[in-house]
């Protein structure tokens, strides 16, 4: 379970703009941090605190398939994103990497910048803590918690 502060955004927030192209010269996970959504929301790294929650609109991730934009969501504390959709290869990217994603139409329409939200990730509720509302997402299936919980792909297989 997660509670933070949400940085909310619209619909198809590509990857070039979680992580510029600019900088996937780097392997340094805190260089892409130090970067993430620059060029669509200049505040976010001034104002993004550990377990903070990016929500979203539909399409979530769509651009190119680089692994670079959920690493960089991840490193800059981000502790889930909540989406209406994700980009399919996104989505995919995001689990291998152990950034825990959600998808649910009604929290990527109701929840706005700024609210508390609480995400359980054994049940898939979403509660809005400032405006007393809840939302019913999918829970991640077992496999892909594990997954999670091992802070990724790699890390799973390792732990085997």
């Amino acid at each position: 379970m997660v509670q933070g502060k949400v940085h909310k955004y619209a619909d198809n927030v590509d990857t070039d703009v979680i992580i510029p192209a600019r900088y996937l010269n780097t392997a340094s996970h805190k260089e892409l941090a130090a970067h993430c959504m620059e060029d669509l929301d200049k505040d976010f790294v001034k104002n993004v605190r550990p377990g903070d929650i990016i929500a979203a609109g539909w399409n979530f991730g769509c651009g190119s398939s680089r692994e670079h934009a959920p690493i960089a969501i991840k490193e800059s504390g981000v502790a889930c994103v909540i989406a209406k959709s994700f980009a399919r290869i996104f989505y995919r990217n995001a689990i291998n990497i152990g950034l825990p994603i959600f998808e649910c139409g009604a929290a990527g329409d109701a929840i706005e910048n700024g609210d508390e939200v609480r995400v359980d990730y054994d049940t898939g509720v979403i509660t809005n803590l400032t405006k007393n509302e809840t939302y019913q997402a999918q829970p991640l299936p077992e496999f892909i918690q594990n997954i999670v919980d091992r802070g990724g792909l790699l890390q799973s297989i390792r732990s085997v």
